[in-house]
């Protein structure tokens, strides 16, 4: 702790076990919370609650809702994420990707749909955090441009502070002068050429379960007619939710590992307990995360004051939410949105992989023309054929050995593991081998966890070649796989090797055993012979350097 920093609140002066700060982050930060740290969170929360309330009043418009749900899904995610939240930028609230595809999926139907697709989706974030699936998410990190001046001149400090803050609420700025000038129009001239917002109810939302019925008409919906509606959307929903959330977790990271399964039970929790207040399906939004990063964030706690700004607008602003037009509201959408368009990326991918370029623009052209939940699924189903494609193609080193007894193989060694997309080509490539007619070993170091398809393909290539003669050879099998050989397959043929030093014995007495009798005998002689060669060449080396150290010792004597 630095000097001029005040001392740390005593809220909690005893460091809490690893557990507990583990599932519940709060209590790692929280000791250490200073009132210099308290400032600035409260900065940094009124600027964010600025951005909040206008644009979380344009989602609830782009997802086809009243305003005032907009405001009902802010507050409950920032309270939750000072509990269980690991990243101080992230704010949850609603987005333009989640208002766009609860859009896809609630379309023309009453408020309860949304309310329990907040709920449903909640679920399944925290089911996915509950199987610790946070360790599939290997994203990469994403680049934020972020830029700061350091060399700003004295005189121009005040004049940058003046247009900071402007810039930062401009939101805010151009919401209020907008609804001025909508208001003054109804004052002097008793018309509005505008289409406004509406009337917005006052107050707090009721806290109530989720509706898991609902009426339509005349149609009573069910929980199950209710799913059956969202079809893909219940997977759709969560999945893109958790992407996003960690990709802004990443990118504000600076560095630092993340929690991603944390982030998933935080997720579930806000959306779950959102949904009792009439929440919108929330996430963490790139601008909002800005916004708090320009401001000084220091802990999750700023979460607590932007939250708090909308339960007062709630309360006490919601009759001048009126007069906004929805005009404001799209402009505030789209530049919420406009600095995310990144058109050098499409470039970059072209020079590096033009396969990544084509899914990125393939998926975008789908998404805007037929439809955000095609794209997506034929962003997916592109990679993951891809993934399969590249999976198939198992390259093999190959190396021609010989052993010190002069048994002569071919080592095999694969780069990665054996997967069932590349096991008929690995069997391909192997028989094609043993027509050499020499000992084939695989060093299966790489092969950690073979599936059932790899373990039967070997299986198969023992049994062609080791029926008749031992020809093809496992080396270093680890013992799982060696487990998964014992249940799954017929032993018989399969031929194992520990360590490297054991090949030269094996490989001879594997040929010895291959011969009848007379052959064998006829090897045996050959090497006995090569020894009794070898150890008399090791006689006549010795005998004659004795003779050349003798003939020196004369040689010195003679001198003498």
């Amino acid at each position: 702790m630095s000097d001029g920093e005040p001392p740390p609140l005593s809220i909690l002066k005893r460091k809490p076990r690893f557990t507990v700060a583990k599932y519940l982050p709060i209590f790692g930060w929280l000791p250490h919370y200073t009132r210099l740290k308290a400032v600035s969170d409260i900065i940094a929360g009124i600027t964010l609650g600025l951005t909040m309330i206008p644009q979380s009043m344009a989602y609830a418009v782009l997802a086809e809702r009243i305003p005032q749900y907009g405001l009902y899904s802010c507050f409950v995610g920032g309270f939750l994420y000072i509990i269980l939240g690991t990243t101080k930028e992230v704010s949850i609230g609603p987005s333009s990707l989640m208002s766009l595809l609860t859009l896809q999926y609630t379309r023309n139907m009453p408020q309860d749909f949304v309310i329990l697709l907040c709920f449903l989706t909640g679920c399944v974030e925290f089911l996915m955090g509950v199987l610790n699936l946070g360790l599939i998410l290997k994203l990469k990190d994403i680049d934020y441009p972020c830029t700061r001046n350091k060399r700003d001149a004295s005189r121009n400090v005040t004049i940058k502070k003046i247009c900071w803050y402007f810039s930062i609420g401009r939101n805010a700025l151009i919401v209020l002068i907008s609804s001025t000038i909508a208001y003054q129009f109804e004052a002097y001239t008793g018309t509005i050429p505008f289409w406004l917002s509406g009337k917005i109810e006052a107050g707090l939302p009721k806290v109530s379960l989720p509706p898991f019925s609902s009426q339509v008409g005349n149609q009573t919906y069910t929980f199950f007619d209710m799913c059956a509606h969202y079809g893909l959307g219940l997977g759709i929903l969560p999945v893109i939710s958790v992407l996003a959330n960690v990709a802004i977790a990443k990118a504000f990271a600076l560095g630092t590992s993340i929690n991603a399964t944390q982030e998933m039970l935080a997720l579930g929790l806000c959306n779950m307990v959102g949904s009792f207040v009439s929440s919108l399906p929330t996430t963490g939004a790139f601008t909002r995360s800005a916004v708090s990063s320009a401001s000084g964030v220091q802990t999750p706690m700023a979460g607590l004051y932007s939250g708090t700004m909308t339960l007062l607008a709630l309360s006490f602003l919601t009759p001048y939410f009126y007069y906004i037009p929805r005009a404001t509201l799209a402009a505030v959408l789209i530049s919420a949105v406009l600095f995310m368009i990144d058109l050098k990326i499409i470039k970059l991918l072209w020079k590096g992989n033009k396969m990544d370029a084509i899914a990125a623009i393939g998926t975008f052209v789908i998404s805007v023309f037929i439809g955000i939940e095609i794209g997506l699924l034929l962003g997916v189903l592109f990679n993951l054929i891809l993934f399969i494609r590249l999976s198939a193609r198992l390259t093999l080193q190959i190396v021609n050995c010989k052993t010190r007894l002069g048994n002569r193989y071919m080592m095999l060694k694969s780069k990665n593991c054996l997967y069932y997309p590349a096991v008929a080509s690995f069997c391909e490539k192997v028989m094609s081998l043993a027509e050499n007619d020499v000992p084939l070993i695989m060093n299966c170091e790489t092969f950690n966890n073979l599936d059932y398809t790899s373990i039967k393909g070997i299986e198969m290539l023992s049994k062609t070649l080791n029926s008749e003669r031992n020809q093809f050879w496992l080396l270093h099998l680890n013992s799982d796989t060696m487990k998964s050989f014992d249940i799954l397959t017929d032993n018989k043929y399969i031929r194992l090797i520990e360590n490297e030093e054991s090949i030269a014995d094996i490989l001879y007495n594997d040929t010895l055993s291959s011969k009848n009798s007379e052959d064998r005998i006829n090897i045996i002689t050959k090497k006995v012979t090569e020894i009794n060669h070898e150890e008399c060449l090791l006689y006549s080396n010795s005998q004659q350097k004795d003779s050349e150290s003798n003939a020196e010792e004369l040689t010195l004597i003679s001198s003498s």
